[in-house]
């Protein structure tokens, strides 16, 4: 017998958990995040329980069906347009009133609605008390407590929700909002007009489709023009005549009397289901606010944690990063003396060995950085950070809240410009998504990393502190002059929900980190590989190059003036053979440095030089830059090839500092790096994000002028000042 299907949608407000309890329920690990706007697309999954087949929808997080952002839009036309068979709406119990707005719109909808209370463990170490009982009596609807982080109450909901999506009964009318007299009698006005004209061409409830109306709800309008354009202006003129006599009579706009209602009809129901305990509490929330939010010392404490997360990412990262790079060592002297010369083995040594190896060493400085982010998101602190950045943001005409995707961005520029899909403002959003690419993302780390260790050694983490912080004021310039200019407009308010802090689970953080440095893993084996196999073969041919030297024949010199030498029994045999071996490796790499300088990827290299010259880059690094517009790792991985980086351990390490390089370059290089075009994924989600070429390709324009323009001034100023 086949089995039934089901659709349940998890529905509720940003930072109430709806992630949480679909990962138990589904056993997937979406990003789970203490702080609002995790959630910017819907996501599904599907599963076998209690004799059905359940998908299970997670919308994006939203306070009311009067949507302003896209994942709010997105929340909505799930609910009254794809009508699922269930909505559960998942509530915050320790913020009961708050939830209640969007649980009686969803009422007005006429889908079938299960109220889960959740972390209803937190609500009663705050004293509260909730009678469900009396709640589903007065609603009509479900209640069930839930606890989803311990994943308490999932399947007393599921059964619920399907106990009720099989239910025969319709939807009860009764123990809704009802407003004042004037309101009810617009919307009733309406809704005849709408179930005389054009009821059959509309899938929503006649009756919300009147209240929205009366709200002045665009996306209803536009919905109702789209499906019955005949008859909609009729309907859309009386709805604005309606709205007229509303605000004649109220002296307001009607939507602001229609949610005043709603207030006041959950206030009696919170006086009937509510009850929080009498004796004193301290809000340990509160008080660390006091602190972390103060207007004094919350920046000096913002910065004192971005630096220790460098200097963590650096100094922790050291020691396996060590392990990994002598394993790779390794491996690459073994198949050395295994292997006999050969194309194939220029490939697996030099290509994909040095290409891949270079990168893959710094996963540990990525998991660090991941899990120290993972640990701001889930205590509760991303969201102080985008309330404490308000005032600042102001300064380029965005809020607080444009922060939170700007702070996503040290991890991946991708969801971070999927996230600023949370502001509600087109032109904030734009505007956001134009300076993500200036926040300093995970795939430029190893860049930072293997420049800064080379040529600044113990500063190495001030030195990466320093660029990302350059990062963060480029960003907040840029974004002053674009709302000055291309992107003018006034000023949105802020407000965004503070979550009460919460102890990290371990088992949380470590599965953040793990995924996010899976995406590192996945690069390995396809686009870093496929780019070390690309710079290798530009790189190693033509094979017929005329060399300006006979290296051969110099290496041959070496071998025979040692091996007397070494023969002789007044010598220690082992330096004599260190020595032979360093003054062959030296003539080795001259040789690779010229092959390399010939090949197909030096003429390339050459022909771009000018433009790289005056930055302190020369034709190498200007090739490696090139190459990381694919994905930024790339460029360690070039380097590791064009500066003729071999088996042991630290050669690309040595082989920058003998390539010519300088600090001062290094640093304008790293700047470079830090402001130039974003990567191919990034440049995809600007256009798919914006829906415009025209700013994609004005992005990548604009990046990299400025990039350029910087690091010319970090170099030739750094020369003018003797650094």
């Amino acid at each position: 017998m086949e089995r039934k299907k089901l659709t349940i949608a998890l529905a509720g407000n940003p930072n109430s958990g709806k992630t949480t309890i679909f990962n138990n329920i589904t056993g997937s690990r979406q990003k789970v995040g203490n702080w609002p706007g995790v959630t910017v697309e819907k996501k599904e999954g599907n599963i076998s329980r209690f004799g059905y087949d359940l998908t299970i929808i997670d919308l994006p997080g939203t306070y009311s069906l009067t949507p302003f952002s896209i994942e709010e839009i997105i929340a909505r036309d799930f609910v009254v347009e794809e009508c699922p068979d269930v909505v559960i709406d998942i509530i915050d119990a320790s913020s009961l009133e708050r939830g209640l707005y969007l649980a009686t719109q969803l009422r007005e909808t006429d889908c079938k609605v299960i109220f889960a209370l959740n972390m209803a463990d937190l609500a009663k170490t705050r004293g509260i008390k909730i009678n469900a009982e009396k709640l589903s009596e007065l609603l009509n609807v479900p209640v069930v407590f839930t606890v989803g982080n311990k994943n308490e109450g999932i399947d007393a909901l599921l059964e619920a929700a399907i106990k009720l999506a099989e239910s025969s009964s319709e939807v009860p009318q009764k123990r809704k909002v009802r407003y004042n007299r004037d309101i009810e009698n617009s919307i009733s006005k309406l809704q005849s007009l709408i179930e005389q004209k054009i009821a059959d061409k509309l899938s929503y409830n006649t009756r919300w489709t009147a209240i929205k109306l009366v709200e002045d709800d665009e996306i209803v309008k536009k919905r109702i023009l789209d499906n019955a354009r005949d008859s909609a202006q009729d309907i859309l003129n009386e709805a604005q005549s309606q709205r007229s006599y509303l605000k004649h009579c109220f002296g307001d706009e009607p939507e602001i009397i229609t949610a005043s209602e709603r207030y006041g009809f959950i206030a009696g129901i919170i006086k009937e289901v509510h009850a929080a305990s009498n004796k004193e509490r301290v809000d340990i929330s509160r008080n660390i606010d006091l602190v972390l939010t103060n207007r004094f010392i919350g920046f000096p404490i913002f910065f004192l944690f971005i630096w220790a997360m460098f200097q963590a990412t650096f100094s922790f990262g050291a020691y396996p990063m060590e392990w990994i790079d002598m394993g790779i060592g390794l491996i690459s002297s073994g198949l050395d003396g295994f292997l006999p010369e050969s194309l194939f083995k220029d490939l697996l040594l030099n290509g994909i060995i040095a290409g891949v190896g270079s990168v893959i060493i710094f996963l540990p400085n990525i998991m660090v950085l991941f899990f120290c982010i993972a640990i701001f998101e889930d205590t509760g602190y991303m969201a102080r950070v985008a309330f404490l950045m308000d005032k600042i943001m102001h300064l380029i005409g965005l809020h607080g809240k444009s922060f939170i995707p700007m702070l996503m961005g040290f991890g991946c520029n991708v969801p971070a410009i999927m996230a600023a899909r949370t502001l509600e403002s087109e032109k904030d959003r734009i505007l956001t998504i134009l300076i993500i690419p200036f926040m300093s993302c995970s795939a430029k780390l190893p860049i930072y990393i293997v420049l800064a260790a080379t040529f600044f050694g113990v500063k190495a983490g001030n030195v990466i502190f320093s660029i990302y912080l350059i990062g963060i004021i480029f960003s907040i310039i840029t974004g002053r002059l674009f709302r000055l200019t291309i992107l003018t407009g006034a000023d949105a308010p802020f407000v965004m929900e503070l979550p009460p802090y919460r102890v990290p689970m371990l088992k949380s953080l470590l599965i953040h980190m793990w995924d996010r440095s899976k995406m590192f893993f996945k690069k390995m084996g396809g686009i870093i590989l496929i780019g070390s196999v690309v710079v290798w073969a530009l790189s190693a041919f033509p094979r017929n190059i005329e060399y300006s030297f006979d290296y051969h024949g110099e290496i041959e010199k070496i071998e025979s003036s040692y091996e007397s030498e070494i023969k002789a029994d007044n010598v220690d045999n082992k330096i004599l053979k260190k020595k032979k071996d360093a003054d062959i490796l030296e003539i080795t790499r001259a040789q690779r440095a010229e092959q390399v300088e010939k090949s197909y990827m030096g003429r390339i290299g050459k022909s771009i030089s000018p433009l790289f010259l005056p930055i302190g880059i020369d034709w190498r690094g200007g090739v490696a830059l090139l190459t990381g517009f694919v994905a930024k790792e790339i460029v360690v991985s070039t380097m590791a090839v064009l500066y003729a980086a071999e088996e042991e351990s630290d050669a690309l390490k040595n082989a920058l500092l003998s390539s010519g390089m300088t600090p001062l370059s290094a640093l304008s290089m790293m700047t470079f790096v830090l402001l130039y075009l974003p990567c191919l994924a990034t440049v995809a989600a600007i256009k798919r994000e914006t829906g415009s070429f025209k700013l994609m390709f004005f992005s990548i324009a604009y990046n990299t002028s400025v990039a350029w323009f910087i690091a010319f001034c970090v170099y030739q100023g750094g020369k003018l000042l003797g650094a």
